[in-house]
């Protein structure tokens, strides 16, 4: 395996599995990258990677604690180590100059988030710096003393032409001379390991996408093998949209639905509804289809595509395909229907039409970076004031995420009304089977997705729906 580490070319035979975490300071003794949580939740490991892309070098924060190694080859990643210089930097000199430091354990996070942020193509704002570094907790410093060097920093990024962002930041210290050498050394690295396409013995190894999900709940049985990463596989990114189907390689990350001009003009309010997924670098980590396969009965993405009707492309180790509803494809808690050789090569849905509306809720106990309590997601079509079509999502409130579909039927062809959406409770609360857990008690989820369903419509008709009609 083959990557650039700060400035050097790295060469390493460590399996695939290793997480980059676990190379970084054990390996090469960098250990400014700190140990958290090895969950991907405190932001204390951020490292940054940088991918070559049609001849630029696009940098992302990612979690290093669950990593695989087989993530980054051919890339740049970048440690605080490799942001260092003579001198403090801006970003970490308007930190202390702001008082945005005190333990220091989880410093080193947000500067290499806020220093990625700096790095981004799009034009800076203050919104999205803060909103970079979601993923980074702090227990000391309440956080106002690090929006106030965030704000310092976007006033000396103010109007920067995106094009020469580079060569401006090298200029003025944000990071090193170095970093203008790497898109030429990048091109000259072949990866040695060929993404999988699965038909050889590597399809027997652990197939691994993003790894958030499979770090967290069996890291001991992945880190010390090869595995066969779909993180980079040509054939499994992509989002199209062509003759109203909507059409998303597994291997596309929620940053990749985020940044789509295509997915975006299907849900104008897309940003609204992904921000309350995660963090910032998970979101660059996490793909559609390792969210689907998880089958957590709150998983995010998939109470978002159950709404809409979505279907699941799967193949198998010779190539033999089939489809499968998204509905469908959860038989009971943790049990998918697919084979231990399948794998989800694409989900898609037909795009919504005119008189279609969408909407995506979400309860947990933190707003930013936590799983939810209870989500779900409706996807209505209205003749007049009739509801032609509707359909209902929900996560958290049974062993597998739900498709409401006695709900969704008894306010199929009824008018829109608060009497009849008051009356659709009822069948709801038949329809779903909460237990008490450590997100809530069984009646308070219950409660959420009551709220929930009243929420989607005050969000999407407000002329029509008050939350006083029901009260």
């Amino acid at each position: 395996m083959e990557f650039f580490l700060n400035d050097k070319a790295i060469q390493t035979d460590k399996p695939g599995g290793m997480t980059l975490l676990d190379f970084i300071r054990y390996e090469k003794q960098l250990v400014g990258t700190k140990i958290g949580c090895r969950e991907g939740d405190c932001g204390a490991c951020t490292a940054l990677v940088g991918t070559l892309k049609n001849g630029e070098v696009h940098y992302q924060s990612v979690t290093s604690c669950i990593t695989p190694m087989a993530n980054v080859e051919g890339k740049h990643v970048v440690t605080i180590e490799g942001l260092n210089g003579k001198d403090l930097t801006p970003v970490q000199q308007a930190f202390v100059e702001a008082g945005g430091t005190q333990c220091g354990f989880c410093t080193v996070g947000f500067i290499v988030s806020l220093t990625g942020y700096c790095l981004s193509t799009t034009q800076p704002t203050y919104e999205d710096a803060i909103g970079s570094m979601d993923g980074n907790i702090c227990r000391c410093t309440g956080y106002k003393s690090i929006e106030r060097a965030t704000h310092t920093l976007m006033t000396q990024l103010n109007g920067l032409n995106a094009n020469a962002k580079l060569d401006w930041l090298i200029k003025n210290g944000f990071v090193p001379d170095y970093f203008q050498n790497i898109q030429k050394e990048l091109s000259s690295i072949h990866p040695s390991r060929e993404p999988t396409n699965g038909t050889d013995d590597h399809h027997k190894a652990i197939m691994v996408g993003g790894g958030t999900d499979l770090y967290v709940q069996c890291p001991d049985e992945i880190t010390p093998h090869e595995v066969a990463s779909v993180f980079d596989r040509p054939d499994l990114h992509g989002i199209s949209v062509k003759n109203q189907r909507c059409e998303i390689g597994a291997s596309s990350t929620v940053t990749n639905l985020m940044q789509s001009s295509e997915f975006n003009a299907i849900f104008p309010n897309l940003r609204k509804y992904f921000k309350l997924i995660s963090s910032t670098q998970i979101r660059n980590m996490g793909t559609v289809g390792g969210n689907l396969v998880n089958a957590s009965p709150i998983g995010d993405l998939t109470i978002f595509f159950i709404a809409l009707n979505s279907s699941l492309t799967l193949c198998n180790a010779t190539g033999k395909k089939r489809s499968i509803m998204l509905r469908d494809f959860y038989k009971k808690y943790k049990t998918i229907d697919k084979a231990d050789d399948e794998y989800i090569e694409k989900v898609w849905f037909e795009t919504p039409g005119a008189g279609t509306y969408f909407n995506f809720e979400k309860v947990s106990k933190r707003t930013n970076l936590d799983i939810a309590s209870v989500n779900s997601a409706l996807q209505i079509t209205l003749t007049e004031d009739k509801i032609k079509k509707i359909d209902i999502s929900a996560g958290g409130v049974g062993p597998i995420p739900l498709y409401l579909k006695k709900t969704s039927a008894f306010l199929t062809q009824k008018e829109l009304t608060a009497k009849n959406v008051l009356s659709a409770v009822e069948v709801l609360h038949d329809e779903i089977s909460p237990i008490s857990d450590a997100r809530g008690s069984k009646e308070y989820k219950s409660l959420l997705l009551r709220q929930l369903l009243f929420a989607h419509f005050i969000e999407l008709f407000p002329h029509k729906f008050e939350l006083k009609k029901f009260v």
